[in-house]
């Protein structure tokens, strides 16, 4: 990263020198000799920047819009939906919780993947052509165990 790109990001994301470096866990005068090109940028320093310039999220296709904000310790996402850690803890036992009820009460309906954006990578070109899920039918449910047990036998 050049010295004026390192400089020009710095101080888009910090107010002062000294909350920088205690986000660096620097000394004052290290960031300041870094912002006048005195000494040279610590190349960790960099990747840190870059890294919290970026919302502290993975360089994958499928973070594109994500991004982490560090004041309210939430998630936003692309659309501006803000998740906070325990609201985002919950969700495991939501889904728990919808599974359960789903096996209780013989529940058939399988909901079609609305949220899916992009394709996974690295699938060896076996992708899937169309997002599956259907409703299936008691009926259909029974001939599907019928042929299950067939199998096991």
């Amino acid at each position: 990263m050049l010295h004026e790109s390192f400089v020009k990001l710095f101080w888009l994301h910090f107010d002062s020198v000294p909350e920088a470096a205690a986000w660096f866990h620097v000394n004052p005068v290290t960031v300041r000799r870094w912002l006048s090109g005195w000494m040279d940028v610590n190349p960790m320093a960099e990747k840190l920047l870059i890294i919290r310039a970026r919302g502290y999220m993975p360089d994958d296709t499928r973070w594109t819009g994500f991004r982490i904000d560090e004041d309210y310790a939430v998630i936003v996402t692309p659309t501006g939906r803000r998740f906070s850690p325990k609201e985002l803890d919950s969700w495991a036992e939501r889904v728990d919780e919808y599974h359960a009820l789903k096996r209780m009460y013989e529940l058939d309906y399988i909901p079609v993947r609305s949220n899916v954006v992009t394709p996974l990578p690295f699938r060896g070109g076996r992708r899937a052509k169309e997002a599956q899920g259907d409703t299936v039918t008691k009926e259909k449910k029974k001939e599907y165990r019928k042929i299950r047990a067939k199998r096991n036998k």
